[in-house]
C-alpha cells in the first residue's frame, strides 16, 4: 500500500470514528454534558501524555509550550475545542443528532467565511454560490420550524473559530491539543470534584459508565492523530473531501439509529446544504489543479 493510500485509510477510519461518536455519547446520556466534557477532557489529558511519554516527545512539548505566541494561541484555542465539544455533546443529549451533522456539514463554508473576513481571503465563484446555498437552506429551516438552528450554528462556528485561532500555529496538532486539554483541565477537575462532593458525581455509577468515561479520552485522541497522519500524506483538497463522511455519518446514524423526525423542512435544508457541499468539494478539487 503507497503513502498515499496509507493517509486516505487514516483518513476515513477517522471519519468513521466521528461520524459514529454520537451512538457512544447516547451510551453516556444519564451524565450531564458538563460532566461528559470534563471526563472526556482529562482521559484525553491522561492519553496524549502517555503517548507523549512513550514517544519521548514530552520535553519537545514543554518547548512548544515555552513559547508564548503559541501558547497564548492554545489557550484561545482551547475555549474553542471545549465549546465545540459541549455543543456536540448537549446536541446528542437532547436528541438534535441532526443539528450535529448539518454543523458539520456547513463548518467548511463558515470556515470559507471566517477566511473572507478575517485574513481577507479570495473566494471563487462556485464558493459564493455553495455559501448562498447553504444560507438559504438554513433560511428555509428557519422558515419551516419558526427556529434558527442554532445548535448547529453554534457547532460550525465554535469549530471554525478554533481552526482561525490554530492557523498561526507552528506546533503539531498533537502537541497543541495536549495544551489545550491541559489548560481545561483544572476545571474539569473541579467540576468533577464539586460533583463528588454534592453527591451528584456519575463516575462510579456502574462499571460499564466508569469505562465509557475513561474510553472518551481515547475516543477524542486516537482519530486527531489519524486525521494528522493523513495530512501529511494526502493532498488537502482530498482531506476537504474526505471529511463530509463525517456529518453523513452523523446524519444516518440521527435517522435510521437514532429515529430522530426527518420532515419536509429538514429535507429542503439538507438538501440545500448538500448541494452546497457538492459545489464546494468541486471548487476545492478543481481549485488545486488551477481550473476554478
Amino acid at each position: 500500500m503507497s503513502d498515499a493510500a496509507r493517509g486516505i485509510v487514516a483518513m476515513v477510519v477517522a471519519c468513521v470514528v466521528w461520524g459514529v461518536s454520537a451512538l457512544y455519547y447516547r451510551l453516556l446520556d444519564q451524565v450531564p454534558p458538563l460532566e461528559l466534557l470534563s471526563h472526556r477532557t482529562l482521559w484525553s489529558l491522561v492519553f496524549f501524555l502517555c503517548l507523549l511519554a512513550l514517544q519521548g516527545r514530552v520535553g519537545v512539548w514543554m518547548t512548544a509550550m515555552s513559547d508564548r505566541g503559541n501558547l497564548n494561541r492554545m489557550i484561545a484555542a482551547s475555549v474553542f475545542i471545549a465549546a465545540n465539544w459541549f455543543f456536540f455533546i448537549f446536541s446528542i443529549q437532547i436528541d438534535q443528532a441532526m443539528q450535529a451533522s448539518l454543523g458539520y456539514y456547513i463548518f467548511p463554508l463558515v470556515s470559507v467565511v471566517f477566511g473572507l473576513l478575517i485574513f481577507h481571503e479570495t473566494l471563487k465563484p462556485l464558493q459564493w454560490v455553495a455559501i448562498a446555498c447553504a444560507v438559504t437552506g438554513v433560511a428555509i429551516l428557519v422558515v419551516a420550524q419558526g427556529q434558527v438552528p442554532w445548535l448547529a450554528l453554534a457547532i460550525s462556528a465554535s469549530f471554525g473559530l478554533y481552526g482561525v485561532v490554530k492557523k498561526g500555529l507552528s506546533v503539531g496538532p498533537v502537541l497543541s491539543v495536549t495544551t489545550e486539554v491541559l489548560v481545561l483541565a483544572p476545571f474539569a477537575a473541579l467540576f468533577i470534584g464539586w460533583g463528588i462532593v454534592t453527591g451528584q458525581a456519575h463516575f462510579a455509577d456502574t462499571v460499564c459508565t466508569s469505562v465509557l468515561l475513561m474510553l472518551s479520552g481515547p475516543l477524542t485522541a486516537v482519530p486527531l492523530i489519524l486525521f494528522s497522519y493523513a495530512t501529511k500524506r494526502v493532498h488537502l483538497s482530498t482531506i476537504g473531501v474526505l471529511q463530509y463522511l463525517n456529518p453523513t455519518l452523523q446524519f444516518f446514524c440521527a435517522v435510521f439509529i437514532l429515529a430522530e423526525p426527518f420532515g419536509r423542512g429538514q429535507l429542503y435544508v439538507f438538501s440545500m446544504i448538500w448541494v452546497a457541499v457538492f459545489l464546494y468539494s468541486w471548487a476545492a478539487l478543481h481549485g488545486s489543479r488551477g481550473r476554478v
